[in-house]
């Protein structure tokens, strides 16, 4: 009897050790949600470099800044470090240095990486994220991770983004990204936005405009071999599609923008169905259930075919993935 009692109680001290655990995990929780505000990005102050006080620290970062801005400038065809990149410079597509409200800014890297990113399957850092875009969108090669120009890299975009806390939610980050089309991207349409609205900047072949001293692009490509891989971001339609619509022509912005929804599907379409370079990673989507509704390369887990994920309509596709999770 007594060894009864004795089993009892020590069930009974188990269970509210367990309870005592899953009270404080779910206080956690809200404690987390509580802290976790919407902010957003336009109430963001975007900082100056000038008001940095340490002469290092003012150095790496400017350093840093001079990398994404003229990239090329230092790893291009003639680059003075290296010639690993196709000549595109990373504010190309991260406009004014990855500090343009609404143009795929980099103001909320610092609080998010590390992170787990279901392209690579992998938590990555900010090391790992900035090689991707020099082997993605700059079609180039990886530097090392430890280098002084990573260094540089990385001290920029922490502190461009020193103002946003780890908890806070980022609204509008990136393009933000513009309502699905209920029908496929039309590429012949797209060719006639493009010849209308983008020849004058990009060419009539996609070939872009080199700055004065020819190592870099006052205007880059969009298609052929010195514009971004079929890997990058903005291969993908939604992403293409959300840039040019808040950006593009310049003078455009997420409030006033120059080009119709429709329009701006249309000409991503066009400027995606020319030649890109084809590099591709064996590690990319390790779960294919994950693969979101515009990566156009299969293998997929649902019934649509690659021309439906390269070019839409993307609803049917979301309302499936929505219908069969995981």
């Amino acid at each position: 009897m007594k060894y009864l009692r004795s089993n009892w109680f020590i069930s009974l001290v188990v269970l509210a050790i367990i309870v005592i655990l899953i009270s404080e995990l779910a206080l956690n929780h809200y404690r987390k949600k509580k802290n976790t505000k919407t902010v957003s990005i336009e109430k963001l102050l975007v900082p100056d470099i000038r008001t940095i006080t340490d002469p290092a620290e003012k150095e790496l970062i400017s350093y840093g800044k001079d990398l994404i801005a003229n990239t090329a400038r230092y790893l291009g065809p003639g680059g003075s470090l290296a010639s690993t990149t196709n000549g595109l410079n990373c504010q190309n597509c991260h406009l004014a240095a990855g500090a343009k409200l609404f143009g795929s800014n980099f103001l909320a890297v610092a609080s998010t990486y590390p992170k787990f990113r279901e392209r690579s399957g992998r938590i990555e850092s900010i090391e790992f994220r900035v090689n991707e875009c020099l082997e993605r969108s700059l079609n180039g090669k990886a530097i090392d991770s430890t280098s002084k120009e990573m260094r540089a890299m990385v001290a920029y975009l922490k502190w461009l983004g020193k103002n946003v806390h780890k908890n806070d939610k980022i609204s509008g980050v990136g393009a933000t990204e513009i309502a699905f089309l209920d029908r496929p991207a039309d590429t012949l349409k797209g060719k006639q936005v493009y010849l209308t609205m983008c020849v004058t900047c990009h060419g009539k072949n996609g070939e872009g405009v080199l700055s004065s001293d020819s190592l870099g692009y006052l205007y880059p490509p969009l298609w052929g071999s010195h514009s971004y891989a079929v890997s990058a971001g903005m291969y993908r339609l939604t992403k293409l599609s959300s840039f040019v619509r808040n950006n593009m022509p310049p003078g455009a912005t997420y409030h006033e923008p120059q080009l119709r929804d429709e329009d701006a599907w249309d000409v991503a379409a066009y400027i995606n169905s020319q030649p890109h370079p084809k590099k591709m990673f064996a590690y990319d989507w390790p779960v294919l259930s994950t693969k979101p509704v515009d990566y156009p390369f299969g293998p997929y887990t649902d019934a649509f075919n690659e021309s439906q994920h390269k070019y839409g309509p993307f609803l049917p596709i979301k309302k499936a993935k929505e219908r069969k999770p995981g």
